[in-house]
């Protein structure tokens, strides 16, 4: 995500100036807000009108609320980058936002207007997206990153599938599994880039030594494992090939990470955290694959993926995004610092609750507040960053 080479002559809100602007800012309140919307809804003291279970709205607003919200605001900002074109940017972004918000109210209350009517307006949001993608994309010619579709159609299909099971048998799995392995794959694709980049670059110039290894077979090979197992981990969750595949994802996924020098990174918290995000994806392949070889819950292995790997390494790219892109030094503050060992916490509380029976709800809660801080605290110090105009015009 380098920085938008020119923009068209705007005058309304910084919020909609950048794609990434209102998508992060929002998204991580958001994501904050339902934490602390969810805790009481788990413990039975708060209810929604909506037709999810209270289980299928956590997880739907996470994935496809939360990480919806994030993915577009990366691609509204890489896309001008790989296009050359000017970015989407005041009302057509605003239609945008203001999809998304329609979704997180029609789920919220689907109970009120139906489930069905609910899907359209929620699924409508990315759908929206993939169309504005599509049309810069091929606009610009710029035919190679037309495959960035297919994961956006795939969190489409996860959020159709979500609505579908959730509607017919009042429990949505597949479309759980859907989002969740897609947000990985993600993050293994973008995260794979920009790990090692960033790192390399703030190593050359800092702490000359040993440099990541560049992107090679090897990568190409660990990323078609990775993704293998987890599309048969959709379909079969549990038993032998599944959990052996997933095992196998875990060891190719935690030597990719050793390849990118990550304990050389500790003086710069704005990279150090990109690997750490990263470590909790072979972690989360590593407690579900056992999980599917046991056939106990994969809860633990399942909140390290989301909690850990979406959760950290998410506001490790708002946080160097916002900064970078409106002309802001690119050091992690000690608020910065503090949303990030909070969002580790909570990923870790929440792996140790699914094993530490008896001190379950301990843990759930200092989880979810520490999530909750994690966002909300994204939001009130990135709120001035992403509201105000880029610095130095």
């Amino acid at each position: 995500m380098n920085a938008i080479p020119r923009l068209r002559r705007y005058t309304g809100p910084a919020l909609l100036s950048y794609g990434f602007r209102p998508f992060f800012l929002l998204g991580a309140i958001y994501a904050g807000l339902a934490i602390l919307a969810w805790v009481p809804m788990f413990h039975g003291q708060l209810e929604f009108a909506t037709a999810f279970s209270p289980r299928d709205w956590h997880v739907h607003e996470m994935l496809f609320g939360y990480v919806a919200a994030i993915v577009t605001g990366f691609l509204l900002t890489a896309v001008p980058n790989w296009t050359g074109r000017l970015p989407i940017q005041g009302k057509p972004l605003a239609v945008l936002v203001a999809a998304w918000i329609a979704g997180r109210i029609a789920v919220t209350g689907s109970a009120l207007w139906g489930a069905w009517p609910a899907a359209i307006v929620d699924c409508s949001f990315l759908l929206l997206v993939a169309l504005a993608t599509a049309r810069e994309i091929i606009a610009g010619s710029n035919w190679r990153n037309l495959k960035v579709l297919i994961a956006v159609g795939l969190l489409f299909a996860g959020n159709v599938v979500f609505h579908v099971e959730a509607a017919l048998f009042g429990i949505a799995q597949y479309g759980a599994r859907m989002g969740t392995a897609v947000s990985i794959a993600l993050i293994m694709l973008i995260g794979g880039r920009i790990v090692p980049s960033f790192t390399r670059n703030w190593l050359a110039r800092e702490n000359p030594g040993r440099l990541p290894v560049a992107f090679n077979r090897y990568d190409v090979v660990s990323m078609i494992a990775s993704v293998l197992a987890l599309a048969l981990w959709v379909a079969v969750p549990e038993g032998p090939v599944p959990g052996t595949l997933l095992v196998l994802g875990s060891l190719l996924q935690a030597v990719r990470l050793a390849r990118w020098a990550g304990e050389r990174t500790a003086r710069d918290r704005l990279v150090l955290i990109l690997h750490v995000a990263y470590l909790f994806v072979p972690l989360g392949f590593l407690l579900v694959g056992i999980a599917a070889l046991t056939g106990v819950p994969a809860e633990a292995g399942i909140h390290a993926w989301t909690g850990g790997a979406v959760g950290a390494m998410t506001l490790a790219v708002m946080t160097r995004a916002s900064l970078g892109h409106t002309g802001r030094a690119l050091v992690a503050s000690a608020a910065t610092q503090a949303i990030y060992c909070l969002v580790v916490l909570a990923t870790l509380a929440r792996i140790g609750a699914a094993y530490l029976p008896a001190f379950y709800t301990p843990l759930i809660h200092t989880a979810g507040l520490s999530w909750a801080l994690a966002f909300l605290g994204f939001g009130l110090v990135y709120w001035p960053v992403l509201t105000r105009p880029r610095l130095g015009g």
